[in-house]
């Protein structure tokens, strides 16, 4: 955390609580507020813009929830320390302290803020994992986040063809194209286990993309998948899997 300029970026989709921890950051003092985020789209494009030292962001949001902003911070060169804030005192918070992530239940208070604020960490991707997990199927995400030179592109999960690794980075395949990702094939596929089929050591597919599974004559297994000119090869140890998983969900 910076000691020169310690600023604040407060998310919230409720006016009266951005106002309230804006006059509580007032009454603690040492505390810049750089900028106030009604929800998640705003708020990321705010922390890229405006690099706050800390956010102190609201869990339940429409559209895409504080969980899944946190995530997506993670893609940013310089990521803030992030303290949680939420109505639900219950919500994953066994989570939030086992990977000491902070987290403050509503009402705020100020001397509950101030030592927030004192004990802020900069937040893990396996720390997030953890906490996405225990929240359930709430705490997966509906974007891919990728960083652009101008800023964060949010992919959607739905419209995501497939994933492809390659050696430190994992390629997005899309109908328009592709991007570049450093997540892990490994934790994308635990996250979205059920919309995406492994095919391969180094690939996974979207279910609802692949449309079907060619043998050629040699002997070798294709997946055809939607939006693109060329199959996929299916590994031999995998087909098997493959012709169950399609099977299983087949009309």
């Amino acid at each position: 955390m910076s000691t020169v300029s310690r600023s604040v970026l407060i998310v919230d989709d409720e006016p009266p609580a951005r106002a309230r921890l804006r006059q509580l950051l007032a009454d603690v003092g040492g505390w810049q507020v750089a900028g106030e985020a009604a929800h998640g789209r705003q708020a990321l494009d705010l922390c890229h813009s405006l690099d706050p030292d800390v956010v102190l962001l609201d869990i339940r949001m429409p559209g895409m929830d504080g969980i899944e902003v946190a995530r997506h911070l993670l893609s940013l060169a310089h990521p803030p320390a992030v303290i949680f804030t939420t109505a639900y005192s219950d919500y994953a918070i066994q989570a939030f302290e086992a990977q000491a992530i902070g987290y403050l239940v509503k009402p705020v208070r100020r001397e509950r803020l101030e030592r927030a604020l004192q004990q802020a960490a900069r937040l893990s991707r396996g720390g997030m994992a953890a906490v996405a997990a225990a929240a359930g199927p709430e705490g997966r995400r509906s974007h891919i986040c990728v960083r652009k030179a101008k800023g964060l592109r949010l992919v959607p999960v739905g419209e995501i063809l497939g994933f492809q690794a390659d050696q430190k980075y994992v390629t997005l395949l899309l109908a328009d194209g592709e991007e570049v990702s450093d997540e892990t094939l490994k934790d994308l596929e635990t996250e979205f286990a059920e919309e995406f089929i492994r095919i391969h050591r180094n690939t996974l597919v979207a279910r609802k993309f692949l449309q079907r599974i060619e043998t050629t004559e040699d002997g070798r297994s294709l997946a055809w998948v939607a939006h693109r000119e060329q199959p996929l090869p299916i590994s031999r140890r995998l087909i098997a899997d493959v012709k169950r998983r399609i099977s299983a969900t087949a009309p």
